[in-house]
């Protein structure tokens, strides 16, 4: 068992409300592009930046003609102006984040997000004063499960180590790039995936949402942590 010196926040689904929101402008931007993709096909690959899930969802076609870039911004385009407006924090979220940023731990927010979508998030959750660092898509060549957004989030506060540090995120793809870097990680299901999936994934724990660990943190901070 180790002691948390870093907690690296996912936010779609972990402290912002906006998975479902996702699905729709994903939706949306795959449908101007001839492709329509059941919502709920989507919903299972909500979690990865457009690197990921259009591939994913896509297989085997070529990008050649430019349609995961045009796919890309449009579903970017779509979210922040209809849909990003909507976004509402999840219970327990900003008391989360305050309660680990008193208690010592360097809160590094780690999405697969746009930097201007992670700036919009850390204000509506008015958690900026107790955020230590902030990683996005912008900042990696590769999105979650890939582990460069934890990677680059731990670059940001060396000289922690992975073994004191802790993901807390709400989907598979979370959990899955926290073990490529060696670094533990709780789930939430907040954003709607599964629990055995997120178990399947490697998660140390699992609990409701962000309000639901808060109350087990302030039992034991280190409780997640063991290996």
């Amino acid at each position: 068992m180790h002691p948390i010196a870093a907690a690296l926040l996912d936010l779609d689904g972990t402290l912002v409300d906006s998975n479902e929101f996702h699905v729709q402008a994903w939706h949306e931007a795959f449908a101007a592009e001839g492709h329509d993709l059941a919502p709920d096909t989507i919903r299972r690959q909500v979690g990865k930046g457009a690197d990921q899930l259009i591939p994913s969802l896509l297989p085997g076609e070529s990008d050649e003609a430019g349609i995961g870039k045009r796919i890309a911004e449009r579903h970017g385009a779509i979210f922040k102006g209809r849909y990003m407006p909507q976004v509402k924090p999840l219970p327990g979220a900003t008391e989360l984040v305050r309660f680990l940023h008193a208690s010592g731990v360097k809160v590094v927010l780690a999405s697969s997000a746009s930097r201007e979508e992670v700036d919009h998030y850390a204000t509506l959750l008015a958690i900026e004063d107790a955020v230590t660092a902030r990683t996005s898509s912008d900042d990696v060549e590769r999105t979650k499960p890939a582990g460069d957004v934890f990677a680059a989030a731990l670059g940001k506060i060396a000289p922690v180590q992975p073994t004191e540090a802790l993901v807390i995120g709400d989907t598979p793809y979370d959990v899955i790039a926290a073990a490529r870097c060696g670094i533990a990680a709780i789930a939430l299901l907040s954003g709607g995936f599964d629990e055995a999936w997120l178990r399947e994934a490697g998660a140390t724990a699992v609990y409701p949402d962000a309000s639901a660990l808060l109350s087990a943190l302030r039992s034991d901070l280190r409780l997640a942590t063991s290996r």
